[in-house]
C-alpha cells in the first residue's frame, strides 16, 4: 500500500533539517540553487517555501540534484519575459521534472506554465507529481485533472524490496520504480 507524506511529516523533516544545519529555511533553498550538475526542475507554489527543505532532502537523498528558481541570480526581479524564457529552457535541458502539488498549486500561475513546457518537452516517464496534503491518503489535489496524467512519487511497500521506500508510482499499471532509480539517468544530457 503506497501514501502521501503529509504537509504535517514534510514540516518536521525540514525543521530537522534546518536544526541539524544550523541555518535557516531560505539559506537551505538558496544552496540546493546553487549546486551544479542537476538533474531536476522543481516546480512548486512559493506559498509552500517552509516545507521545501524536506521535498529537496527527499529528492536529493535518492540521485537527484534539484534545480529551483529561488536562488537563480539569472532570474529577474520582478518576473518577466526574460523570467519565462530562462525557465523554459532549463525545463527543456533537464532530464526529470517533479511538480510538487498541495493545495496551494491550484493559485500557482506558474505550476501549470511549467508542466505544460515540461509536457511538451519530455516523456511521461520524466515528469512525476510530489503531491502532499493534510491527509496520507487525501486525493483532492486531483481535482485538477491534468495531474492525472503523471506518475506520482508516494511511500510505501514495494514488491522485491524489504522496507518501505520512496517510489515513482505508475498508478494506470499499478508499477512503481524506487525514486533512486527514475532519478538516475545515467547521462549528461541537459545537466545544468
Amino acid at each position: 500500500m503506497t501514501r502521501l507524506i503529509t504537509l504535517n511529516e514534510l514540516k518536521d523533516i525540514s525543521d530537522k533539517k534546518i536544526l541539524r544545519e544550523g541555518i535557516t529555511l531560505n539559506k537551505i533553498i538558496y544552496n540546493a540553487s546553487q549546486k551544479e550538475n542537476r538533474n531536476i526542475f522543481l516546480s512548486y507554489s512559493s506559498k509552500d517555501s517552509d516545507v521545501l527543505p524536506a521535498v529537496i532532502e527527499i529528492l536529493e537523498g535518492h540521485n537527484g540534484r534539484v534545480y529551483i528558481d529561488k536562488g537563480d541570480n539569472r532570474l529577474p526581479n520582478p518576473p518577466s519575459v526574460e523570467t519565462a524564457e530562462i525557465l523554459k529552457d532549463t525545463i527543456k535541458k533537464l532530464p526529470r521534472m517533479v511538480v510538487f502539488v498541495t493545495d496551494n498549486s491550484k493559485d500557482s500561475k506558474w505550476i501549470p506554465w511549467e508542466l505544460g513546457l515540461g509536457d511538451g518537452a519530455k516523456t511521461n516517464y520524466d515528469i512525476a507529481i510530489f503531491p502532499s496534503s493534510d491527509k496520507m491518503y487525501d486525493t483532492t489535489w486531483l481535482e485538477q485533472e491534468y495531474l492525472g496524467l503523471y506518475r506520482r512519487i508516494v511511500w510505501g511497500k514495494l514488491k522485491g524490496h524489504k522496507d518501505e521506500l520512496w517510489m515513482v508510482l505508475n498508478f494506470k499499471n499499478n508499477t512503481a520504480n524506487p525514486l533512486s532509480d527514475w532519478l538516475d539517468t545515467n547521462s549528461t544530457r541537459g545537466i545544468l
